[in-house]
Order: C-alpha cells, then structure tokens, then sequence
C-alpha cells in the first residue's frame, strides 16, 4: 500500500472569550502553532465576547464560504452563565460527530480526572466545514488537537480519516 500525500487545509480559529486579547490569548495562539506547524494553513483568527449571537454568526460566517475547511474554537464549552459556545454552534450543524466529545472527556480524564465531566467539547459539519468546539484553557486544546485532531484532519490516517469524506459532505 503506498503512502498517501498530505492535504492541507484551510482552518479558521475561533477564541470566545470576554477577557482575552490578542495579547494574552495562549489557546488560540497553541491552536495556530499547532495547525501551522502540521502543514496546514490559517484562514483567520478571530477573537469574539461569550455571546452566543456573535460566535454563531462568526462560525456561520465562516461555514458560508468554500475556503474554510474547518474551524477551530476554543472557549465557552462549559457550564456557567456566559459559556454559551455549543449552543452557539449546534443549531448550524448539519450533522453532530459525538464521538468527538466523547472521546475527548475520556483522554481528559486521564489527564485532569473528574473535572473532565464540565467539559461540553462538540463537533460536527455545517454546510461541509468541520467544527471543534474546544475547552478554553491551553492544556484542553493541546489534548483535543494532539490525541484526536491532528488525525482526523490529516489524509495520510488509516484506516479512516474526517479528510477523505470531505468531498462527499454535501451529498444529499
């Protein structure tokens, strides 16, 4: 079997936070390293409040254009009053992928123990783009980018990746 070639992508990165700037934001910036750093290529950055109707309309905005492949959030996916990221995002999902959230609160477990349970990390696809809805803090990211992401978004992954289902997303 020959080895297959690399496909990069176009990923955009979302950071929702009230609080953090371009300055001391470090979960995006780990995010933009990360994806950089395996080949793929930035879209945009953005960094919006913990408001449900401007992350939504950041993600749709993104979802609404063939350049973006996937996007990347980090922040909100908690329980308090003001995280609000998964309610944001599900209504835009076509299809939810939910061994995505399952799988990342069993390698955080590992990691952190209980405290994994307040963790609502989410992904699926809207209009053909993938969405990962990650844990603010730098330590979440890292995990979800390099025990699930990193191969789920690379074509070389066998036996299956989320990259080879691309062109068929939109089928109806």
């Amino acid at each position: 079997m020959s080895e297959r070639a690399f496909k990069p992508l176009h990923i955009a990165v979302l950071v929702v936070s009230d609080s953090r700037t371009e300055k001391t934001d470090k979960s995006g910036k780990l995010l933009v390293s990360r994806l950089e750093a395996a080949g793929h290529g930035l879209y945009e950055k953005s960094i919006v409040p913990d408001d449900i109707y401007q992350i939504r309309a950041q993600v749709a905005r993104w979802c609404a254009t063939s350049d973006v492949d996937a996007v990347l959030a980090t922040g909100g996916t908690g329980v308090t009053g003001r995280d609000g990221t998964p309610e944001a995002v599900a209504v835009l999902l076509d299809k939810e992928i939910e061994g995505f959230g399952e799988l990342f609160r069993y390698l955080s477990y590992q990691e952190i123990g209980t405290s994994s349970l307040q963790s609502r990390a989410l992904a699926g696809v809207a209009n053909g783009t993938y969405i990962f809805c990650l844990p603010g803090s730098a330590g979440a990211c890292a995990t979800a980018w390099d025990k699930i992401i990193s191969q789920q978004l690379d074509y070389r992954t066998r036996p299956c990746n989320l990259v080879e289902l691309m062109p068929r997303l939109k089928e109806s």
